[in-house]
């Protein structure tokens, strides 16, 4: 299986010129691949409320509202853009458990070494697959994650890549993480906030940190969780790939 985000285009999805133009144009909500009430069995097992949550390339999106709501007392949100920062602070500013800053995901040096319990990706490293130097940007971007998350603490990421196009940007040797794998259909393919309770459970990846060969997805256009959670013991290691052209 060869997937990967097929809305690559001309788009360089990596620069804050782009994004800022785009927000200055909709300045409406939007939420990437899925909405929190669709998340939410995930983000409700594997992060705790108390927990302090960084949630990369937030845009506009409304999760980071929506997990307050339901509990969540701590959600730094960093974001490229800067009119979507400030756009955002103005909505914000009397919500205490919300803060939002204008940071590139490839150099969060502003933050100390285990400042978060959990990071939360929607889209975002897809984004820098889809820019300038693709394979060094995922590289700063996930190096800055681990740095930043708490021994125990866990990389939420929720993307169009399978493992094939993925796993070698995880590789659990580079950055000590045990990954569980999830898929979830694309909004619409069931009732709306519904999900089969097969979804909800990890998928068997191979010794090589991929599918089954005879896997199924049950929707083509499926979104694809994994659980990457910071252990300090020795993670069996994933055989690393080269970085080719198909999996960028």
């Amino acid at each position: 299986m060869q997937r990967d985000v097929s809305s690559c285009n001309t788009y360089n999805y990596g620069d804050a010129h782009y994004w800022d133009a785009r927000y200055v144009q909709d300045a409406l909500s939007f939420d990437w691949y899925q909405r929190y009430s669709s998340l939410r069995p995930f983000v409700r097992n594997f992060v705790p409320t108390s927990s302090r949550v960084l949630m990369v390339g937030c845009g506009n999106s409304l999760m980071s509202e929506d997990m307050v709501k339901d509990g969540y007392e701590d959600i730094m949100n960093v974001d490229i853009s800067s009119v979507a920062v400030e756009m955002m602070q103005t909505k914000y500013a009397s919500v205490p458990q919300l803060k939002y800053m204008q940071m590139d995901v490839r150099d969060m040096s502003y933050f100390e070494d285990e400042s978060f319990d959990t990071v939360i990706d929607k889209g975002t490293l897809d984004s820098l697959m889809c820019g300038n130097d693709a394979p060094l940007s995922a590289s700063r971007m996930l190096g800055e994650v681990s740095r930043l998350i708490k021994p125990g603490g866990t990389y939420f990421l929720i993307t169009y890549g399978d493992p094939k196009v993925r796993m070698p940007h995880l590789n659990p040797s580079t950055y000590n993480w045990k990954i569980s794998l999830y898929i979830i259909p694309r909004p619409g393919f069931k009732k709306p906030g519904e999900c089969s309770s097969s979804c909800l459970e990890a998928i068997p990846l191979t010794s090589e940190g991929m599918l089954p060969h005879d896997y199924v997805l049950e929707d083509p256009d499926s979104h694809f969780i994994y659980i990457c959670n910071k252990t300090d013991e020795e993670v069996s290691q994933i055989p690393s790939y080269p970085l080719m052209e198909d999996v960028l």
